[in-house]
């Protein structure tokens, strides 16, 4: 009989992963998707492109247009990998959420991860307009991690729920949204014009400078989340039974949620808030993988960035010259997205 799983061990760490075998062409093609993407969305602007003069380029293929290199690699490359690294932050983010909260509609913009991320990156767009960018990042995991912090303490009973979890979230991003909106009313008008494109969630204008500092924080948490997948995997199945396989609860839900706000954290510095990610992502990832965390991280990561990068393209050329930030598309296609799946879940 066909194995419909595949096994990777590692006796060294003693991690073994058992993913099964359609995560991994389901994998690729939303890789080439999101290449796809990549390409097509570095092509387009005021000085168009071929994508086929786009993948020469990046591989290092002489085009005969020497503009090539320079408005490819300077000016279209980082917006569109800040994009993409942005999506698998926020897809990543939401996935851990959804697990440690046991709850499909769960996602860091809706129980305030996001809004306290938010609130400490605006702050210092409006309060400290003159800081080094890689501060930013640095800011806004700060914000995340105190709404975190509020939010597990008071959510504590002698122990967490995840009902608990995601109802003071809910208090805690208006809290922080209050909070936002405070200094946008007080800051100085050109500081608040910077600031309110930023919250609107946009990738326009971004360098080699901001994906090297996103990139550290990746690097970090991204691993810190996949160390977490057998935790994951036992939480979803209740606090009892978790408890029973030898999971140390508490512990675990609050390093996730952790890994969590510094992905979210950073997502947030970098692009603004890019709403829904976290929901839509992980919810098509589980159509199309299953439920099991081996494979569903790295699935909904993946369509977080495919997702993210995409927006950016039509926000683009929809109403071009004029650019629509890319968290407005997908607010227009996340809202409808989570009404649907509140009808679903009442029925």
């Amino acid at each position: 009989m066909k194995q419909s799983s595949l096994v990777f061990r590692v006796p060294r760490f003693k991690i073994s992963l058992r993913i099964s075998r359609r995560v991994i062409p389901v994998f690729l093609i939303l890789t080439l998707i999101t290449l796809m993407g990549l390409i097509t969305n570095t092509s387009v602007g005021d000085y168009p492109i071929s994508p086929l003069a786009v993948t020469q380029t990046l591989l290092g293929i002489d085009t005969g247009n020497p503009n090539h290199s320079f408005i490819i690699y300077n000016l279209r490359l980082p917006r569109t990998l800040t994009a993409c690294l942005v999506g698998i932050a926020l897809g990543i983010a939401g996935t851990i959420m959804q697990g440690i909260t046991r709850n499909p509609l769960a996602d860091p913009g809706i129980i305030g991860i996001n809004a306290g991320a938010g609130l400490a990156a605006v702050s210092v767009i409006i309060l400290f307009p003159n800081v080094p960018i890689f501060s930013l990042p640095l800011a806004a995991f700060g914000g995340a991690l105190l709404a975190c912090l509020l939010i597990y303490l008071l959510a504590w009973e002698r122990g967490t729920h995840p009902i608990r979890l995601i109802l003071i979230g809910v208090g805690i991003a208006a809290v922080a949204d209050a909070g936002t909106n405070l200094m946008i009313a007080v800051g100085d008008i050109y500081d608040v014009s910077e600031a309110l494109v930023w919250l609107a969630g946009s990738v326009y204008g971004r360098s080699w400078e901001v994906v090297l500092a996103l990139l550290p924080w990746l690097i970090v948490f991204i691993p810190l989340a996949f160390t977490g997948i057998s935790s994951l995997n036992a939480l979803v199945l209740g606090d009892n039974i978790a408890k029973g396989l030898g999971s140390r609860v508490e512990w675990e839900r609050s390093f996730l949620l952790l890994v969590s706000a510094g992905l979210s954290g950073v997502a947030v510095a970098t692009a603004g808030t890019i709403g829904f990610i976290g929901l839509i992502a992980p919810h098509i990832g589980r159509k199309l993988v299953g439920n099991s965390h081996e494979g569903l991280i790295p699935v909904a990561g993946m369509m977080g960035g495919m997702i993210v990068v995409w927006a950016d393209f039509l926000g683009r050329v929809l109403f071009s010259p004029v650019e629509i930030p890319c968290g407005i598309i997908t607010a227009v296609i996340g809202a409808p997205y989570f009404v649907y799946l509140l009808v679903k879940s009442r029925k």
